[in-house]
């Protein structure tokens, strides 16, 4: 029980790598309370909460709600964000504004709050989930890539920040590979070994290995890792 009385808010967690982790979390013992746009009620012992990141002040008022229900917050990981797809001379500003909007305004209206209340309570884990394509990029997705590449450098800035007066908070990146979630169940089978083929392993990744590595940097055994990014991604180069 390796997280055992812990409070952990997990974004985007009902469905694919937030609710892997989320179901990861509950089984170490944590309280966890998974936000969404869409409430999963098919799981027990999570508490589910409906909540667009994007809307700053129904991130107050759920961060308020949470400390009320719970007293404290040991655990965030900012998981929730979109894709917009296109080539650049072909992209909207709406899909470029949708994409900064939730992948990286989402993650700041969170930790905002919870960073420093995490100060102020004496210690914490954030986890902020990146990509592969933040690291290397990938056409296509020049939105995309640069809001991960963007949490890379919000990882790293919130290392020193909530840790400048001596609090043992810490603050680092995942960035996964491609991994099969139903996303991907979608695509060809012919791209899939493709993506795969990439990789150093020649394999696509699974849900529970980006949970176990989000296990590990929400745990007691990473107490001197911070400002890391954890390249979960098989070996993979784009």
């Amino acid at each position: 029980m390796r997280l055992e009385n812990k409070v952990a808010v997990i974004t985007g967690g009902a469905q694919g790598l937030g609710l892997a982790m989320a179901l990861k979390f509950q089984a170490q013992g944590a309280q966890v309370i998974a936000v969404d746009m869409a409430i999963n009620d098919r799981v027990e012992g999570i508490d589910m909460v409906q909540l667009n990141v994007t809307n700053t002040e129904a991130c107050k008022q759920f961060f308020d709600d949470v400390m009320t229900r719970y007293g404290r917050i040991d655990i965030l990981v900012n998981n929730a964000g979109i894709t917009r797809d296109a080539m650049t001379r072909k992209m909207t500003d709406e899909q470029w504004d949708l994409v900064m909007d939730v992948n990286l305004k989402g993650v700041f209206n969170l930790t905002r709050y919870i960073g420093p209340q995490m100060e102020q309570d004496g210690g914490g884990s954030i986890i902020n989930i990146s990509s592969v394509v933040g690291e290397y990029g990938n056409i296509g997705q020049a939105n995309y890539a640069a809001t991960k590449a963007g949490l890379i450098g919000l990882t790293k800035t919130w290392a020193k920040e909530f840790a400048r007066k001596g609090v043992p908070v810490r603050v680092n990146a995942i960035a996964p590979g491609y991994i099969m979630t139903d996303i991907l169940k979608t695509i060809p089978e012919d791209l899939l070994k493709q993506f795969a083929g990439l990789t150093m392993l020649k394999r696509l990744g699974e849900p529970h290995e980006i949970a176990d590595a989000a296990l590990f940097l929400a745990s007691n055994e990473s107490s001197y890792i911070t400002g890391h990014v954890l390249s979960v991604n098989g070996g993979m180069r784009l």
